[in-house]
């Protein structure tokens, strides 16, 4: 298996692990959404507290907020993939990726899933940035209208090696994108400093 198919199969699971958690709870909505308002949220510079971010979670969910006390491992999953999602996106590799299902769903389903973490990463990010998406860098901005006409796209598509191809690069359109908006709004982090060693 190449690095890239490791990738991808990892990427795969995960989708499949939040699949199953939605299930579980009989949630209505779409997990990549869910997954989208938060890296919007984060890449436009914000930070959640956990308590806001479970009662976030349980709204996607159409859950009441009372589901997280209820559920152990809804808000253990969910933490848990807080942190994963900030640490890619801070990932020096560029290894983030969204939320999606992998190359065994019908084009449609990974079609609706892309518009749906489209629509929830557009939500998080005017939600975190608000104003200040106006005063973005040009190139920030054609990127939002980019988001904005692919999140109103049609999913209805028919499977064809053109539409496989155009799919693959609106997904990596997408994945750069979002990278590109949390350096824009997240500074790097500054090296701890080094304390003086005593000799």
């Amino acid at each position: 298996m190449s690095e890239t198919d490791t990738a991808n199969a990892a990427h795969a699971a995960e989708f499949e692990r939040w699949a199953n958690v939605y299930t579980a709870h009989k949630a209505f909505s779409h997990p990549s959404e869910l997954h989208g308002a938060l890296c919007g949220r984060l890449a436009a510079g914000s930070r959640i507290e956990e308590d806001e971010w479970l009662a976030m979670v349980c709204e996607h969910m159409g859950l009441p907020e009372t589901a997280v006390e209820e559920s152990e491992d809804l808000s253990v999953f969910m933490n848990e993939a807080y942190e994963q999602a900030l640490a890619f996106l801070k990932s020096a590799d560029m290894s983030f990726h969204p939320l999606l299902p992998d190359d065994d769903y019908a084009i449609d389903q990974r079609l609706e899933a892309l518009v749906a973490w489209v629509r929830g990463f557009l939500e998080g990010m005017a939600l975190s940035a608000g104003e200040s998406l106006g005063e973005a860098p040009e190139e920030i901005r054609e990127l939002i209208g980019d988001m904005v006409a692919i999140s109103q796209v049609s999913e209805d598509q028919e499977s064809d090696q053109e539409s496989e191809q155009q799919l693959l690069e609106i997904t990596e359109y997408i994945r750069l994108g979002a990278l590109a908006v949390f350096t824009e709004f997240n500074p790097p982090e500054k090296p701890a400093s080094q304390a003086p060693t005593l000799h």
